[in-house]
């Protein structure tokens, strides 16, 4: 594979099909924000609005902004969605809600913690973008808030059972990792260095389970594997993401061993989680080889091979190690053959086992313009560094 055949694949990608898409079809010009429930052609199927995929997309658009290219309508869009999002996405105390009504009454309570964190990353982006001190502003409240609130995320909307079999989840750690770094220009410098020490701890001495190899999406409270459906539970695509998270914390902070572990994790996720039989990445798997309990197990979604894309390339970058571009040959392949619409515009997102199309959707209440549109940014991006370093 050519590096520079394949770095323009991903800008031409990203810049002449997914963006456009969503420019077009998302902007709701009436109530504000964005429409992320799409069609294959991009016509809107429902109004609901999801706070994660408002922010996500205002994120987006502030990125491209940033990093790109100076494109005016794509600070708009951002700031279109900015201020939908701060008229309405919160319940004045920096807690987000789920969603909202198309006009921006609330539908669902704040019990999720992942809208606030993906508010942060919107306003800390935006922030970067107008030099605005209000979207400064209330990145760090929200973002003082998901501190507080990171022991207990959902609080009073946790359905659990207190003390039976507490577990704490991946997901929050992982994210966190990739939010600090998001954000450092708010944060004091110290601080930073501080929480990411700590959650790099959390995601490769906690979560990550020598003894597996594997990372694991639920431990106890000390830090010790349970064996239940939770505790057995293994994400591939969430543990691939986070090594990308580990490895660009690894360049910031000059570590390389780290780099390289999140590197060989990446590989060992893989091996376990591809199938071997109609190719592509399970969504979940159970540790022990287990029935698991998510129905939609065996499915293939985009994100996971996207994010998997990501971490391939990054390893690559850094390592040289060959196995990385074998095995991004391979996933990309099965990741442009199977989610990429030639005919309406942007990418499928969820496949059966056999790779076959399950729903036509180009958006909906989990996929909105966020892991397509930012993996081939990535992808676009470490291309670019590793032709440049091949050059040298």
């Amino acid at each position: 594979m050519k590096i520079q055949e394949l770095k323009e694949q991903y800008k031409r990608e990203l810049l002449d099909n997914v963006v456009p898409f969503w420019l077009e079809n998302s902007l709701d010009k009436v109530n504000g924000g964005y429409y992320t429930c799409l069609d294959r052609e991009g016509n809107v199927f429902d109004t609901d609005k999801f706070i994660w995929l408002q922010a996500r997309q205002v994120w987006l658009f502030a990125k491209l902004y940033n990093e790109v290219e100076r494109n005016p309508e794509w600070l708009e869009c951002a700031i279109h969605g900015a201020d939908f999002l701060m008229k309405y996405g919160n319940d004045g105390k920096h807690n987000w809600y789920f969603s909202l009504r198309e006009d921006g009454e609330p539908l669902i309570q704040p019990y999720n913690i992942f809208s606030d964190c993906f508010a942060v990353m919107a306003f800390g982006q935006l922030s970067k973008a107008t030099n605005n001190e209000k979207y400064s502003s209330l990145a760090l409240k929200t973002f003082e808030n998901i501190i507080k609130r990171k022991d207990n995320p959902k609080g009073a909307y946790n359905k659990v059972y207190p003390n039976t079999r507490p577990l704490k989840n991946f997901a929050l750690p992982m994210i966190l990792c990739n939010l600090a770094l998001e954000i450092e220009h708010l944060l004091d410098a110290n601080f930073v260095k501080e929480i990411t020490g700590d959650l790099i701890g959390e995601v490769m001495d906690v979560f990550y389970r020598p003894e597996l190899d594997l990372v694991v999406e639920n431990v106890t409270p000390e830090g010790n594997l349970s064996d239940s459906f939770d505790g057995r539970l293994l994400n591939p695509g969430h543990a691939i993401e986070a090594m990308w998270f580990m490895m660009d914390l690894g360049e910031r902070f000059n570590d390389k061993g780290l780099i390289t572990k999140a590197t060989e994790i990446t590989l060992s996720t893989l091996n376990k989680g591809w199938d071997e039989k109609w190719g592509g990445i399970y969504y979940f798997l159970d540790r022990n080889g287990c029935p698991p309990q998510q129905l939609e197990w065996d499915q293939k979604l985009w994100w996971v091979h996207i994010e998997t894309l990501i971490s391939l390339l990054k390893g690559y970058y850094h390592t040289e190690n060959i196995e990385c571009l074998k095995w991004f040959e391979k996933v990309h392949e099965y990741t442009w053959k199977h989610f990429k619409d030639a005919d309406f515009g942007e990418w499928y997102g969820y496949l059966n086992r056999r790779g076959e199309v399950l729903l036509p959707l180009k958006g909906g209440k989990w996929k909105g313009c966020f892991h397509v549109p930012r993996g081939l940014y990535q992808c676009w991006k470490t291309l670019e560094r590793i032709e440049n370093k091949m050059k040298c």
